[in-house]
């Protein structure tokens, strides 16, 4: 149990990071006193929190639904189906403005900064069950 509250954790983190990522990138964050900083750091972990919620919630149905574009379009309309679930993720959230086209940019960017952090922390544990010589659990 403690192990899957850890993941849950370090997905919200890594999601907050992609945000941040592709927000300074593509978007703006409405700064809402003269600490901008500070705000910042917590409307981005905010959003990654919200994002990370609605991306579990939402987004199962929404690929469901939208499986016939999906199919249609050999796999590409999931591009939009992930912009659409960044969009309404921060729409949610005060402080952070992004358009729908944008969304898609946010959404293709943090598709690759978590793959490239699941892969990092997939090989990292299978270099310690290497080295341990049996599998983690």
């Amino acid at each position: 149990m403690a192990r899957y509250g850890l993941s849950l954790v370090v997905r919200w983190l890594v999601n907050s990071l992609g945000l941040y990522i592709a927000i300074a990138a593509i978007g703006r964050v409405e700064h809402l006193s003269e600490q901008t900083a500070p705000n910042s750091i917590w409307v981005v972990l905010i959003a990654g929190l919200v994002f990370s919620i609605v991306n579990s919630l939402l987004r199962p149905i929404a690929i469901i639904v939208s499986l016939p574009a999906i199919l249609l379009t050999l796999g590409l309309f999931t591009f939009v189906v992930n912009g659409f679930i960044v969009w309404f993720s921060l729409l949610l959230v005060p402080g952070i403005s992004l358009s729908f086209w944008n969304s898609i940019l946010a959404g293709i960017i943090l598709g690759i900064i978590n793959y490239v952090i699941s892969s990092l922390i997939e090989f990292r544990a299978s270099s310690v069950e290497k080295r341990n010589g049996f599998k983690a659990k």
